[in-house]
């Protein structure tokens, strides 16, 4: 029984992760509306959990992350010297 529930957790939880890769803007509008019910209800926190992060940089889903630093710097490559 506790194997079917850690089973199906898993698989619920890999579905929304496909759903928001696949589909983010769908997935952003299902769940600000899910938010949005919760809060009607006065589930403040899972309303405040459910609310998608709000877009920033391009916001043309290009790939940037609204979480990524932009400031990474790559190493610097040095020549070998060959002695």
């Amino acid at each position: 029984m506790i194997e079917l529930i850690i089973v199906a957790a898993l698989v619920i939880w890999s579905t929304v992760v496909v759903f928001k890769k696949v589909f983010p803007q769908t997935a952003n509008s299902v769940f600000m509306q899910l938010s949005t019910a919760c809060a009607k209800q006065g589930w403040l926190s899972l309303a405040k959990w459910l609310k998608p992060a709000m877009v920033s940089g391009c916001g043309g889903n290009c790939g940037c992350s609204a979480t990524e630093d932009n400031t990474q710097k790559k190493p610097e490559v040095q020549a070998v010297k060959w002695k």
